[in-house]
């Protein structure tokens, strides 16, 4: 009996999960990949219309959300908050990262429940470079779901990224110019000058964001008010001038050393034309991510 397997890949709105659906649909044309975007509803505008260029690429992408799941159409139901108060208004954040669970994960498995339960096994294809050895994809021994990594067999690094999108007919999307990376546009895992951006180029969103730290007082954690941020860091900290002229500073400060560091490295080549916020982990001497989930941002 043949056995049946489906094949399906994961958009984040990153870039490299969307070079990974091009790079697939190059290489290996005769797979008949299904392809999806969890959709949370607390998506970028930005993200959004990166997925609707996608499509146009790659064909059908499933936009898994609670409406979709009972075969429904339609954005992602806005019910973040109904979930903060299901988790006694804790914030998510590193240490807890219930949002990833419930908003990315839950409803992920709920679809390839459907398939195995027909008798599929699962083969998940996950945009982990060759330059990430450290980096695991989504993992379970309790279903038939195999990861599978063409970056890595293929000797894919972060340098071809950008070529896989342009020779595709697309660039980076929109909000690199002022974000490090996809997810809700309240992921706990942005820097403050994503924060200020944030506030500046969606400030309903940065209104929204802010009215979850104020959770519900009948319904919290031992009383305690939690911030996106961090202990006492409330978002609204953000709209005094005087912080966000220190934040504004202190970053470029850390770009302009970034780029002294790149004019020092000949290997890296001509800096000229990179995208700041694209590296903005380089620029804060961090790991790429920063730590975040890779079903989100990747």
């Amino acid at each position: 009996m043949t056995e049946k397997v489906k094949h399906v890949l994961g958009l984040s709105g990153g870039k490299d999960s969307s070079a990974l659906a091009l790079f697939v649909k190059e290489t290996y044309p005769e797979l008949d990949v299904e392809y999806f975007f969890t959709d949370t509803g607390y998506e970028l505008p930005e993200t959004n219309e990166f997925i609707d260029q996608l499509e146009e690429k790659l064909g059908y992408i499933h936009r898994l959300n609670a409406r979709s799941l009972n075969n429904i159409e339609g954005r992602g139901e806005k019910d973040f908050a109904h979930l903060l108060k299901e988790h006694g208004n804790y914030l998510p954040s590193q240490r807890d990262r219930w949002c990833t669970v419930q908003m990315k994960l839950k409803p992920f498995e709920q679809w390839l429940d459907g398939f195995i339960k027909d008798g599929y096994k699962i083969k998940n294809y996950v945009g982990i470079r060759a330059d990430e050895p450290e980096r695991t994809g989504y993992m379970t021994i309790e279903k038939p779901i195999e990861s599978v990594f063409p970056f890595r067999e293929h000797g894919i690094v972060r340098s071809d990224i950008e070529n896989i999108l342009q020779r595709n007919g697309l660039e980076l999307p929109e909000y690199y110019k002022w974000r490090s990376r996809s997810g809700c546009t309240f992921c706990f895992y942005q820097r403050k000058i994503e924060w200020v951006k944030l506030m500046e180029k969606h400030p309903d969103l940065f209104e929204e964001a802010k009215a979850f730290e104020k959770g519900d007082d009948e319904n919290t954690t031992v009383g305690e008010r939690f911030y996106w941020m961090g202990q006492g860091q409330p978002l609204e900290t953000l709209e005094d001038p005087a912080v966000q002229k220190r934040i504004i500073e202190n970053h470029e400060k850390k770009v302009a050393r970034f780029n002294r560091k790149k004019r020092r490295n000949a290997l890296l080549g001509d800096f000229e034309g990179y995208c700041e916020f694209n590296e903005l982990d380089d620029i804060y001497d961090e790991a790429e991510g920063g730590g975040a989930c890779v079903t989100c941002y990747k």
